[in-house]
């Protein structure tokens, strides 16, 4: 991976592996891909995730326009969306397991905003907080450059794994928000992390 690559090329290079562990198989971080789309569909029907996400999908229309938004944020260089899915056994990938996204990149801003949700079928193997490990190396090795020293981690208040899932990865609680009906309905905690000197 090149260390400040142009920014529409990224989706065509930047793949992100995460390694296996004793109860878990490795990860694969890498752009959604219009084939993505059905799977998308199928993760959405989840009411937890549904419960925690801001956009839904509902139908394989939506899916690809979800997945096309993601490309384009790509393209446009200030949000850098990952499917991640399992590898399998004989290292080919396996299914969609989730999902992570480095946004509002601004160049010459010293912060940004990281998020992620997992699979149902995923929960309790770990995707989230390596996913989330792997993602915040990678923004801070490509972007600390352009001056990229804070990453901060959003999340609705009663969101309680996300809250442990961001203290696993050292993203300390640094603030409160308060609630903002309709599109924030409950408080939410802001989580930061520096990037090391």
């Amino acid at each position: 991976m090149t260390a400040s690559p142009r920014h529409d090329d990224l989706p065509e290079i930047t793949r992100l592996t995460v390694a296996a562990t004793a109860s878990a198989p490795a990860l694969l971080l890498r752009p959604w891909r219009p084939g993505d789309a059905a799977a998308l569909v199928g993760l959405y029907r989840d009411e937890a995730l549904r419960r925690w996400v801001s956009a839904i999908v509902h139908d394989r229309a939506g899916a690809a326009r979800w997945v096309q938004d993601q490309r384009r944020g790509w393209e446009a260089g200030h949000r850098f969306a990952f499917a991640i899915s399992e590898v399998r056994a004989d290292g080919d990938e396996g299914e969609l397991v989730g999902h992570a996204v480095l946004k509002n990149i601004t160049p010459g801003a010293p912060s940004a905003e990281v998020g992620y949700w997992t699979a149902a079928h995923a929960r309790g193997r770990g995707v989230a907080p390596r996913s989330l490990e792997a993602l915040t190396d990678w923004a801070f090795t490509t972007f600390a450059g352009g001056g990229l020293s804070r990453l901060e981690l959003l999340h609705q208040a009663d969101n309680t794994a996300s809250c442990r899932v961001a203290l696993k990865c050292g993203y300390d609680l640094s603030s409160l928000l308060p609630a903002a009906p309709p599109a924030f309905p409950a408080e939410g905690h802001v989580h930061a992390r520096a990037r090391d000197l």
